[in-house]
């Protein structure tokens, strides 16, 4: 019996790889995000950009559609898309291949808010142009009809800009543009992983939708309320006329003449648009990452 028993193959218990996400990932879920957020987007760029508080969300939105139609909501989506393209694809590449470097691709809190905040500031000067497009096109229906710019998408936005204002103006507002972009990622990403790892590590949470819907609440939440000032700001100079304003100064000076509580016009549709655009974004993030992620097996 000892012998046989001995004589018994061994069984090896193979080890699952790790599903990875791709560099391209984290563009393709926000696009998708913006897809369906792109109403919410549009109705805080017009709330931020009307100078007294004449409207509210639902009055803002009823107001859209009764002058211009349902499909209005949807002014600058090709643009938005642009800059999900370019923006987005650019921070989270960036923030996913020096993470990578790490042998253990674990960082600490403050390596990941400090890489959250320079993939997302790269990641914005990158999406700028796109940026000032998406913004001009959904605050196009506020204006008088014959000061519409009526760009028919993002590329004709991009080259009318180019041949009419010059290709430097497609830059306006890009330093304030970067700041946020370097808060956002900072609520976003920094955020997001640093919820899960603790929720994944309470023994209460599996990787799952559940995990997933609860960390990027948290970190929608946590970019509203770090970008919120910087995002009127943004909005502010890059849909001002040429010469509107000469600094950042200027552009903050005339938001608090009405008082500081200008510098979170919107607060509310901003929230609504950031949280399910961060919650769809994650969500489709990890779902591309389970279903086409490259597997990563650990060493034997």
């Amino acid at each position: 019996m000892d012998k046989k028993e001995e004589t018994k193959p061994s069984l090896t218990v193979k080890k699952e790889g790790v599903r990875q996400e791709r560099w391209y990932f984290g563009g393709l879920s926000g696009v998708l995000a913006a897809c369906c957020t792109h109403p919410l987007d549009t109705l805080k760029v017009q709330l931020q950009t009307q100078q007294r508080a004449e409207y509210g969300l639902v009055s803002m939105a009823a107001k859209i559609i009764r002058d211009d139609g349902f499909f209005a909501l949807y002014n600058g989506l090709s643009a938005s898309c642009l800059r999900q393209a370019t923006y987005t694809t650019t921070r989270f590449a960036i923030y996913g291949a020096v993470r990578s470097l790490r042998p253990d691709s674990n960082l600490n809190f403050f390596e990941k808010i400090s890489l959250a905040a320079s993939s997302g500031a790269i990641g914005a000067f990158v999406g700028a142009p796109a940026d000032l497009i998406n913004v001009r096109m959904q605050n196009d229906p506020k204006l008088a009809r014959d000061k519409r710019r009526n760009y028919k998408h993002a590329i004709d936005g991009i080259v009318r800009v180019c041949r009419e204002e010059g290709p430097k103006k497609l830059f306006n507002g890009a330093s304030m543009a970067v700041i946020r972009g370097s808060f956002v990622t900072i609520g976003q990403i920094a955020f997001y992983e640093q919820v899960k790892q603790v929720l994944l590590a309470t023994g209460y949470f599996k990787d799952n939708i559940i995990t997933h819907f609860t960390s990027s609440f948290a970190a929608g939440a946590g970019a509203t309320l770090l970008t919120m000032p910087l995002d009127v700001m943004k909005t502010r100079l890059m849909n001002a006329p040429p010469g509107t304003y000469n600094s950042l100064l200027d552009c903050f000076a005339d938001i608090i003449k009405v008082g500081p509580a200008g510098l979170f016009k919107g607060f509310i549709p901003a929230f609504i648009r950031l949280g399910p655009h961060t919650i769809l974004m994650f969500i489709f993030l990890e779902q591309l990452k389970q279903n086409f992620g490259y597997i990563k097996r650990d060493k034997q």
